[in-house]
């Protein structure tokens, strides 16, 4: 019993440090989780009885990146055991449902887990983190992470954004994207239209106008920057004030489409490009995204 009692004051330590340090990193809590469960006490489960995390944000999941990882399991078995929570039917998984879903498409039948007792908060906090930090989420899943996790751990957009290594204009903007339709949202899920005419038209009031606006750009082909001149009229209501940028105007378009590919405050001036990074990690991020290989 008080073998059980540490092992719970252990994991408790785990996930405070997670959600509570100045970096949120998933990584080091479900090694930190591993490398202090006994090799005992990592079982083999069923993989008929696993069910998803209900508040995993990933809805969608790359087949060539599954089948890639189904063929390393065939080859070289489970690498890591997944995370789950005892429930009433089966088990919820916690975190590694991409290892779960690798796993059926590699034909086992089984797969190692490790069975810890989590709260409903910490099962969202971690499926969100999860995801976050190992996969390309779509920008809308992206959003409502991001909406989730400040709500749950009651954050602000700054503290976030530090938190994930990100700029705080991406999380505004990855935000704002919640507030357009969700016919305009599904035109984005589906490359209808860009990331950059998505931003433009979450900043305008009338859902009515956006819609119309947005069935403009696919009928007529407009670029973001023929998008952002015909709403500059006073006729589209804004949600948030258009902004001038009075120096090096001429840049603003490039900043804007280097922010939204590298996820990152970008500056221009003086003919030098700025890109800012918050860690190691984070410059790591942005050079792989460049393709970029240092040694």
């Amino acid at each position: 019993m008080k073998e059980e009692t540490s092992k719970r004051r252990a994991l408790g330590m785990g996930l405070e440090q997670l959600f509570n340090s100045e970096m949120l990193d998933f990584d080091q809590v479900e090694e930190k989780i591993v490398n202090q469960t006994p090799k005992d006490e990592i079982i083999e489960i069923p993989l008929g009885e696993l069910m998803s995390n209900p508040y995993q944000p990933r809805k969608i999941f790359d087949e060539e990146s599954l089948k890639e990882l189904s063929d390393s399991i065939k080859e070289h078995g489970v690498f890591q055991p997944i995370i789950v929570k005892k429930s009433v039917k089966g088990y919820n998984i916690i975190a590694g449902e991409r290892r779960v879903k690798a796993s059926e498409l590699a034909g086992l039948t089984k797969i190692p887990a490790i069975v810890r007792d989590f709260t409903d908060d910490e099962m969202m906090q971690v499926a969100l983190l999860e995801n976050l930090q190992r996969e390309d989420l779509t920008a809308i899943e992206e959003a409502k992470a991001y909406k989730s996790i400040i709500e749950s751990l009651r954050l602000t957009q700054d503290e976030l954004a530090k938190k994930i290594g990100k700029s705080r204009s991406h999380i505004t903007n990855m935000l704002g994207l919640l507030r357009l339709p969700l016919s305009v949202q599904d035109m984005l899920l589906y490359n209808k239209i860009s990331m950059g005419h998505a931003r433009v038209l979450s900043k305008l009031e009338s859902h009515e106008q956006v819609e119309e606006l947005a069935n403009k750009v696919i009928n007529e082909n407009l670029s973001v920057r023929d998008l952002e001149k015909l709403t500059e009229s006073s006729y589209f209501v804004r949600n948030i004030p258009l902004t001038r940028q009075k120096k090096h105007k001429q840049y603003k378009h490039v900043e804007d489409a280097m922010k939204e590919k590298l996820g990152t405050k970008v500056s221009i001036s003086d003919n030098k490009i700025k890109i800012s990074f918050v860690t190691k990690e984070d410059l790591n991020r942005i050079l792989e995204i460049l393709n970029i290989e240092v040694e």
